[in-house]
């Protein structure tokens, strides 16, 4: 039988449909028990800059563009390599009963505990030492995401320099449509629109009417590396402006972005229907680890990813108005970013298909970025295997190679910003969390908290010529955040245990993301033990940790077990 990618999307979208209004309204109701009428932390707390209430429509662009980033692109985009069916198979039902949950219950969490992160929460549920182990790893997790994403964004700017212009002209237009909504008073849905137009208007300038903004060589430093200061000195000012004057606008209209190109793909796909290409099974691929448990750590965010747990209890809890907005914003949020993972699952199964340079059709033109984990883990290969098939398939609609390539370039690039300075952001809470209570006061200001959040981070980057220095750690990235989910459901199943409710939707994906993760970090250590001594080092460390957080929480599980019977 052919199958056909318009096939898989159609069924995978009506999928999600139904898992929101059963499963997820299951959850709100029976599980969690969302009150509306309960006070909730941005009401409370409201300073006007953290603190915000925020329409669920804003808070849901903020936190979608937030968790989404890069990952259920380059996640996908690498994990089909095994076959197109478990990689579909996971996104599809991993994001509806472990990624929705955990995002979902993450959130629920943290409103009912003063917007506080999950690691703060830890504390409260667990133990005092918890709150330490869980806040070290987060810290651990974040210091490599925001090096790596500064790193990212500037081979990008790199790759799509026609993408630069429309970038940038982004944040003024965020500014001024955060200054008309929150100091004005005006309608969001009319402005954002008039942003949107605004910002297609700049990807068409940058695409035709400028000249690409490649970044030249300045004194010692290369192109990439002076982009890279550039972002670090930009994801400061935006990590401490208020929340409502540049990120939740940008997010916003990031967001709307993200629903025009999901309605271009989808047009696309429906018009150009390609037959999937990539093989339904490839279990052993040249080169690559076993398809159990590398599937489910390097997909990652296209179906569960431990980030998630810290943009909903470190900054969407504290700018939504009611709980009733949390399905829409946690559950929903996660499913929307499932559908993401799913378009790019058929641009890179059907679209590539449709041809690539050098006239390549087929089965072959899939084999060029797929012969090898070694051809297809890189970020370029990622990338360009997925914008490759995304252009096939809106070329359809007769949208110019030019142009959708830099609607492309922008696309990656905003997402990857969003995931720059919300890490940066988490990073400064954490930091605060970790000093409150010590001799480190000052570190729990907004600041200095922050400025240490971006020079660990640009340390680390420069601490390898070409601001490469994340890559050191980067092979440890998956493990750990998948771990942290893990570990963050945990969290949420020893909270619905304290609730007196059945904790079984949080538990079982708690003990598969465990067993999972934990097995390919056990892999990799013994291949760090062979070729990279820091990583065995670091990596056992958190392994460590990982088991001590499980081992403090048992006792918790038991004593809210034996108050319920």
């Amino acid at each position: 039988m052919q199958w056909n990618s318009l096939l898989i999307g159609v069924f995978s979208f009506v999928g999600y449909l139904l898992a929101y209004h059963t499963y997820g309204k299951f959850l709100a109701r029976k599980i969690f028990g969302i009150d509306p009428s309960r006070p909730v932390p941005s009401h409370i707390f409201n300073d006007d800059h953290d603190y915000v209430p925020s329409s669920k429509e804003v808070v849901f662009g903020h936190h979608f563009t937030s968790i989404a980033g890069l990952g259920p692109i380059l996640g996908p985009a690498i994990g089909i390599i095994w076959g197109w069916v478990p990689a579909l198979l996971w996104v599809v039902l991993g994001s509806i009963f472990m990624g929705a949950v955990h995002d979902f219950g993450a959130l629920v969490v943290s409103l009912r505990h003063e917007g506080k992160s999950i690691g703060e929460i830890a504390s409260k549920l667990v133990s005092p030492r918890v709150k330490y182990l869980f806040l070290s790893i987060i810290f651990f997790e974040l210091w490599i995401v925001i090096a790596i994403f500064a790193l990212i964004i500037a081979i990008l700017f790199q790759m799509y320099p026609q993408a630069v212009f429309p970038i940038w002209m982004e944040v003024p237009i965020a500014l001024w449509l955060g200054y008309m909504v929150h100091r004005k008073g005006k309608n969001i849905v009319g402005l954002s629109i008039v942003a949107l137009v605004l910002l297609y208007i700049t990807i068409f300038m940058g695409a035709y009417l400028l000249p690409p903004l490649k970044m030249p060589k300045v004194g010692f430093l290369t192109g990439v590396e002076v982009w890279m200061l550039i972002l670090f000195a930009y994801c400061y000012i935006a990590s401490t402006l208020p929340v409502w004057k540049l990120l939740q606008p940008r997010d916003f209209i990031n967001s709307h972005e993200l629903i025009v190109l999901l309605f271009l793909l989808f047009l696309g796909l429906v018009f150009s229907h390609p037959p999937i290409v990539a093989p339904a099974f490839n279990l052993h691929p040249q080169g690559a680890p076993p398809i159990w448990p590398f599937l489910f750590v390097v997909i990652a965010c296209g179906a569960i990813s431990g980030f998630h747990s810290l943009v909903s209890s470190g900054v969407s809890s504290k700018q939504l108005d009611s709980e009733s907005h949390a399905q829409f914003v946690g559950y929903g949020g996660m499913l929307l970013e499932g559908a993401l993972a799913v378009l790019v699952l058929t641009a890179v199964m059907g679209g590539i298909g449709m041809g690539i340079k050098g006239g390549i059709y087929g089965t072959e033109a899939w084999k060029t970025f797929y012969s090898s984990w070694q051809a297809a883990k890189g970020l370029n290969s990622k990338i360009s295997a997925f914008v490759t098939g995304a252009v096939n398939m809106l070329s359809v609609l007769h949208i110019p190679p030019q142009l959708s390539a830099t609607i492309f370039g922008v696309f990656l690039v905003s997402f990857a910003a969003t995931t720059l300075d919300s890490a940066t952001r988490i990073q400064r809470y954490v930091i605060s969390e970790l000093s409150s209570g010590t001799k480190l006061q000052f570190l729990t200001r907004r600041h200095p908290a922050t400025l240490v959040a971006v020079f660990t981070a640009l340390a680390l980057a420069f601490a390898q010529k070409g601001g490469k220095g994340a890559l050191i750690l980067w092979p440890l990235f998956g493990t750990v955040n998948q771990l942290l989910a893990g570990l963050a459901l945990l969290i949420i199943t020893v909270y619905l245990f304290r609730k007196k409710v059945p904790p079984y939707i949080s538990f079982i994906p708690f003990l598969f993301m465990v067993v999972m993760t934990g097995w390919a970090l056990i892999l990799n250590l013994k291949n760090f033990f062979k070729s990279a001594w820091h990583l065995f080092i670091i990596g056992l460390l958190i392994f460590f940790l990982e088991i001590w957080m499980i081992a403090e929480s048992i006792p918790a599980i038991r004593r809210e077990g034996k108050e319920k019977s």
